[in-house]
Parts: C-alpha cells; sequence; structure tokens
C-alpha cells in the first residue's frame, strides 16, 4: 500500500471515465500486471542485482534497459517526495482542520498557490519548501544509515491502521448525500470507452505504477529474497491485494465526489476545480471534516499515509542507489548524498513552485505512460524473442514456487503484452503529439513531458556507457545462476 493506490488510481479513474476504467484496469491486471510482476521477480530472483546488473548478465549490451528503468525510478522519485511533503502537511493541517469549507480552494490557492497557467516558475511555495525538505533528509538519513528495517517495522503497525481508518472513511462517505451518484459514476461501465485506446493505456500504466513493475523496483528488492522464496504466490497475493485496495479507495473517492456534486447541483464529472492530481487531498479532507472527532482522524489517517508512502520512497531510492552502487566504486552514504542531493534539488525547483502542480501532472502522464509502457515493451520482446528465455525463467519459478505458472504465462508475455501494449503506445504517443495533453501549451509538453522520456533515454546511453568497476566485470563474466545454491553465495554475486 502506498501513494499509488491513494494518490494515483482515483485521480486516473475519475479522468479516464470511472466506469469506463475498471473494465481495461482489470484486465491490464490479469493481462500484463500479475504476469510481468512473475517476470521481474524471476529475473532479479535468478540474477541477482540491480536491474542494470541482470540485464548486463543476461545479454551484452542489455545493461541500457536496465539504466532506462533505473533513470523512471529516479523521475518518479524526484515527484514521489512532493506528494509525502503535501500528506506531511495535511497531517498537520488536519489538527485545526484548516481546508474550512472549501478543501479544493485551500489546496490549490491557500496551500500550493497554484498560478493561472502553467508554465515554468522560480517562484518556491514557502508552505511547501519546509515538508519537502524535511521528507529529503528523512529519506537522506534511511539510505546512509541503512535503518530501513525499523521503517519496516514501524509500518507493521502503521500499514495495518491505514487500512483500518481507510475503511472507516469510506464507510463515511457511503452515507453521504449522493454518495449513490459518486459510485455509479465509477461502478456503470461505458462500453463505448472500451475502444478508446487512451483508457486501455492509462490502466496498464496505473497498473505498472502501482505493483512497482517494469522499472526495475522488482527486479532490485526480488535479488534479496531467499533462494528458496514462493516467488508467484507472493505475486499473486500482491497483486490481487494492490487492486482491491485501489477499488476500496475508488469507492470512498467517488462516494465523496457524488457528495460535492451534489452539493453543487452538477454531474460528478463537473465538479468545479478537480482534476486527477489532487483529488484525494480534496476529498479525504471533505468526508474527515464530517466526521466526530475528525482532526484526530485526520492526523491518524494522514500520517499513517506519509510512512506508507515514505516506505514506497525508499523502495524507490535504494533502485536508483543499489545501481549506482553496482556500477561504480563508491560507498553506500556518497551515493545516496549524490542521488538524494540531486534529486531533491530537482524536486524543489521544479515541483514546489506555484506552477509545480502542473510540472508533477505532465511528467506523471508522460514518464507512466510513455516510458514506462516502452520499458515493458522492450523488456518483454527482448526475454522472450531476443533471448528465447522464458522457458528457464518459468522453470526457475516453478522450481521455487507453490503456485505452478504454465503456458499460459509464455503467451501472456511472449504475445499478448508486447502487441497489447505496442498498438496502445502508438495510439496515445500519436495523440499526445497531435492534440496535446489538458490544453498545456506544446513547448511545455515537449520540454517537460517528452523531455523526461528523453532524459530516461539519455541517462541510460551515458551511464551505459560510463566506465564501472573492473571486479564487477569479472564477477558478471563468471557469473552462472544454476551454480548458486545457498544464501552465502548470493552475497559474493551481489
Amino acid at each position: 500500500v502506498g501513494l499509488g493506490n491513494i494518490w494515483r488510481f482515483p485521480g486516473v479513474a475519475y479522468e479516464n471515465g470511472g466506469g469506463a476504467f475498471l473494465i481495461p484496469y482489470l484486465v491490464a491486471l490479469l493481462t500484463a500486471g500479475i504476469p510481468i510482476l512473475f517476470l521481474d521477480y524471476a529475473l532479479g530472483h535468478r540474477y541477482q542485482g540491480s536491474a542494470p546488473t541482470v540485464f548486463r548478465r543476461l545479454f551484452k549490451g542489455g545493461e541500457a534497459l536496465g539504466w532506462f528503468q533505473v533513470a523512471i525510478s529516479f523521475v518518479i522519485m524526484c515527484y514521489y517526495g512532493v506528494i509525502l511533503a503535501w500528506a506531511a502537511s495535511f497531517t498537520i493541517f488536519s489538527i485545526t482542520e484548516a481546508w474550512g469549507d472549501d478543501p479544493t480552494a485551500f489546496f490549490l490557492g491557500d496551500y500550493l498557490q497554484l498560478a493561472d497557467e502553467p508554465g515554468l516558475s522560480l517562484d518556491v511555495v514557502g508552505g511547501l519548501l519546509l515538508p519537502l525538505l524535511l521528507v529529503w533528509l528523512a529519506v537522506l538519513f534511511v539510505m546512509v544509515l541503512g535503518v530501513q528495517n525499523g521503517v519496516e517495522k514501524a509500518n507493521k503497525f502503521f500499514l495495518p491502521l491505514l487500512v483500518i481508518l481507510f475503511a472507516i472513511l469510506v464507510v463515511r462517505a457511503l452515507f453521504l448525500d449522493g454518495a449513490m451518484e459518486g459510485l455509479n459514476a465509477l461502478f456503470t461501465p461505458d462500453f463505448g470507452q472500451l475502444t478508446n485506446t487512451d483508457v486501455w493505456l492509462a490502466a496498464y500504466s496505473q497498473i505498472f505504477f502501482s505493483l512497482s513493475i517494469a522499472f526495475g523496483i522488482m527486479i532490485t528488492y526480488s535479488s534479496y529474497l531467499k533462494r528458496k522464496s514462493d516467488l508467484t504466490t507472493t505475486g499473486l497475493v500482491a497483486g490481487f491485494a494492490n487492486s482491491s485496495f485501489e477499488i476500496l479507495t475508488g469507492i470512498g473517492v467517488f462516494a465523496t465526489l457524488g457528495f460535492m456534486a451534489a452539493s453543487s447541483g452538477v454531474g460528478v464529472n463537473e465538479v468545479e476545480g478537480i482534476t486527477g492530481p489532487i483529488l484525494s487531498f480534496v476529498t479525504f479532507p471533505q468526508i474527515i471534516s464530517m466526521m466526530p472527532g475528525g482532526p484526530i482522524f485526520g492526523v491518524l489517517f494522514f500520517g499513517s499515509l506519509v510512512l506508507a508512502g515514505f516506505t514506497s520512497m525508499i523502495s524507490i531510492s535504494q533502485v536508483v542507489v543499489a545501481a549506482v552502487q553496482e556500477k561504480f566504486p563508491i560507498g553506500r552514504a556518497a551515493a545516496s548524498a549524490l542521488i538524494v542531493g540531486v534529486c531533491g534539488t530537482i524536486s524543489i525547483l521544479l515541483f514546489a513552485t506555484t506552477t509545480g502542480l502542473y510540472t508533477l501532472d505532465t511528467v506523471d502522464k508522460y514518464i507512466n505512460e510513455i516510458g514506462i509502457i516502452s520499458s515493458a515493451i522492450i523488456m518483454t520482446l527482448i526475454v522472450a524473442w531476443g533471448l528465447r528465455k522464458l522457458p528457464t525463467l518459468r522453470a526457475h519459478l516453478n522450481r521455487v514456487s507453490a503456485f505452478q505458472v504454465g503456458m499460459w504465462w509464455h503467451w501472456l508475455i511472449a504475445v499478448v503484452v508486447p502487441a497489447m501494449l505496442l498498438f496502445m503506445l502508438g495510439s496515445t504517443g500519436y495523440s499526445l503529439l497531435i492534440d496535446g495533453y489538458e490544453g498545456y501549451p506544446t513547448w511545455y509538453l515537449n520540454l517537460l513531458g517528452w523531455g523526461a522520456v528523453g532524459f530516461a533515454i539519455v541517462f541510460a546511453v551515458v551511464f551505459t556507457l560510463m566506465p564501472g568497476r573492473h571486479d564487477r566485470a569479472a564477477l558478471d563474466e563468471a557469473f552462472d545462476p544454476d551454480d548458486l545454491t545457498d544464501e552465502d553465495e548470493l552475497e559474493e554475486v551481489r
């Protein structure tokens, strides 16, 4: 559970028609989400390393794909910290319910001080700067000192608390006037939208984002698992639990939207000032204000959300730090300080300004729907057709897992996933080039949207060409995944 579930899913669902989005979303989970999650698990667990190391061990020249995935994680890391800062601020705002009677006006005007038009502003928002600096200092502290275990132990308490509090919020939302109209907007399918490739691509990119697949996270973390870990059962539980929580999130948000629409006398899709990226930070305060003990509930809810999101932030950061450490002769503290310093500076200059929300919306759209989708296409085509490694990876999954993977997995990874994603990527890419996004200026989309994808490509090429550690080259040359039998050998090859 992280910000992808609570912050991103309701916004993406709202922007893509609610009920029109759910069918593609569930199809995406079954046809690509879980199969690629299995693929990431198999790659990381068998070839023992970060994404660049894994793909370099797979084939000469594969390192660039790994660095492309790391670059995507780096970009997401830069704006993820800003959303964490929002959640941290709302933890404090909950004490006095500072948003008053109009959470939308408070969030956009009083808090973000949003400019009227998208652009590039150096006018940093003071109320956002301090919590953002604290977020980056906390990330640096954890990454340098390696106290992830403490965070994970705290999360064992706060994650269940978040789920319980969230369930209470949803129940309260269901009893608001107009809630049923909101639920109808979420669950009534619009079959005419099933031919809209933009909706399908949004669904697939949401699944990839929330499951953390195809951009290095699951490859890196599966390499830390013990040799006899049950990969497929873990993947199934993670996949279905993730989507169940996202749908629960959607119920709470859309029920509240129904109330807001009824109060304004408009339709659910016509509520003034509502856009995808801000949806959760407008609807949840609205519910909290209507609950007995709202301030206490708000502090606990947003505080738990901060910790859940912070754990995800550490996971993303670890992908970049691990890749840099495996490539270059640099210690963990130095690598963490360098990466957090650069990423933190970028996040302040781009996302903590009066135009930061526009920038975040643009970068999130392009890096997910173009960057991550492209990464998934390249990865599946190379592994399935270029290297023909699916039989080997399937055997690896089945050797350590209770749930056995059949030929259906081959079919999905080799044919269905790349074919569907290629078609959707081509259609949506063309639409973005011709029609743009959200009415933003063309120069703005080219610079920050396509620019984010271009940055990931350049990042991948540069880091691949840079000379690395000589001992890593020798280790990769002698690496044989079939020779690894115990935990000591796993430590030696990392």
